[in-house]
């Protein structure tokens, strides 16, 4: 694949922009996880689920600040 133009001479913003874009641009499907990266999403989903019951409410947090 060839691009018609410099993406070198983009800002870093639009360069980014294009990032949001292009990631926007796929589905679920079009992303496939392989069975590592599935058993780690269930890992770390495990784990935000726990320490989720713990966490403090940044309200909380600021108003004790």
């Amino acid at each position: 694949m060839s691009l018609s133009f410099d993406i070198s001479k983009l800002t870093v913003k639009q360069r980014l922009d294009l990032i949001g874009l292009l990631w926007d641009s796929l589905t679920a499907e079009d992303v496939q996880l392989t069975s590592a990266q599935e058993a780690e999403l269930t890992r770390r989903m495990a784990s935000f689920d726990a320490d989720a019951r713990a966490a403090v409410p940044w309200d909380d947090i600021e108003r004790e600040l």
